[in-house]
């Protein structure tokens, strides 16, 4: 396959991503475990950096952000918006960039490991990034948020009152999810190059 051809199939394909990220996300405003949003979005994250990389991972974590800006952030924003678009801009961006990052080095040894790896790795900065700008900017709030759901310790209260379920169900089926994903279309590329 030409060089030019090969980057017309990746613009294309990361239009699709790009939409996909956004209607995902936009749907998943809807889907509630505990006080957020399902994040199923991290599948088209992990797709399009394991196929194209460190760019292509940030790109979808970004726009994933910028979604999330826009429809499932505005308890934050009333408290502080410069810390809820550093938060969000961060923790998305990041988990794409992360993504690609681990799935690199464990492509060539097994694709399968590449693609569960990146997926937890995605996964682990998004929450991780996320319970990070919790306690930097809305540490107060919290405290009030975890008084009111009975809690009496605030990092119980992080991990187990306002994430532990969405990452306990999220995780699971994103790692499923984008490592099916992932493998049919390595195989695919690789049958498209083949043909060339």
């Amino acid at each position: 396959m030409k060089k030019s051809e090969e980057k017309v199939l990746m613009l294309s394909f990361m239009g699709i991503l790009t939409a996909i990220v956004v209607v995902m996300q936009a749907m998943a405003v809807g889907i509630r475990l505990g006080t957020f949003s399902v994040a199923l979005v991290i599948v088209p994250i992990v797709v399009g950096a394991a196929l194209y990389g460190v760019k292509a991972g940030a790109w979808l974590g970004f726009v994933f952000s910028v979604v999330v800006l826009f429809t499932d952030s505005a308890a934050f924003m009333t408290i502080n918006p410069a810390g809820t678009v550093i938060t969000v801009i961060l923790k998305g961006t990041l988990a794409g960039v992360a993504a690609a990052l681990v799935y690199r080095p464990l492509e060539k040894r097994s694709v399968w490991l590449a693609a569960v790896a990146a997926a937890l790795a995605a996964q682990i900065v998004n929450k991780a990034l996320f319970l990070l700008g919790c306690v930097v900017f809305f540490l107060g709030t919290i405290r009030e948020w975890a008084a009111g759901a009975g809690y009496d310790n605030i990092v119980v209260y992080l991990f187990f009152g306002l994430t532990g379920l969405n990452f306990l169900v999220e995780t699971p089926v994103n790692i499923l999810l984008s490592t099916v994903i992932v493998r049919v279309l390595e195989y695919a590329k690789t049958r498209i190059r083949a043909k060339a």
